[in-house]
């Protein structure tokens, strides 16, 4: 359990790396952070486990008893304070998206960084396509188009037009 919880931190860190632009609070990292935490805490906790079996020492059990119930009650917590704030950051970074959307200019890291997201999630905006009819990039280019990121990889010819929404 503990090496399966390594790697859920682990993995949640390196994709970090990829949306960085998006989520400029660093607390973002926060849970990550603490699944590793709780993956080496349980490492420990499982050889205290153990050596308490073996030696057949009734305090080592009940050491091993207790230690489990807080991470217990931890993990419970975890899970009520991510269901109360979910909403928060949903909007948080909904904002941030739009702020980097807002910057793009087909030029700058951010605007790789929003082609990149926008090719690995199949996705297009921050809602839907339309989100880009208010950003300074669209205004700018005047050809009532949104980035080619946004066409559907199975469109070969799409060239980014609002007139055309299912090639997006």
């Amino acid at each position: 359990a503990a090496a399966g919880l390594s790697y859920v931190g682990g993995y949640v860190i390196n994709t970090y790396k990829s949306y960085d632009n998006f989520l400029q609070d660093k607390y973002a990292l926060l849970p990550a952070v603490i699944i590793i935490c709780v993956a080496v805490v349980m490492f420990i906790i499982g050889l205290i486990g153990c050596c308490a079996t073996f030696r057949e020492s009734r305090v080592g059990l009940g050491l091993f008893l207790a230690i489990i119930l807080v991470i217990f009650i931890a993990e419970v917590s975890a899970f009520v304070l991510g269901f109360i704030y979910r909403e928060k950051v949903k909007t948080d970074v909904q904002g941030t998206m739009r702020s980097v959307f807002e910057k793009y200019d087909g030029k700058n890291p951010e605007s790789t960084v929003v082609d990149y997201l926008q090719e690995q999630l199949h996705c297009c905006g921050v809602k839907n396509y339309s989100d880009w009819t208010t950003t300074q990039w669209f205004n700018s280019t005047g050809n009532n188009s949104v980035p080619l990121s946004c066409c559907r990889q199975d469109m070969k010819n799409c060239t980014g037009r609002l007139d055309q929404p299912q090639e997006l």
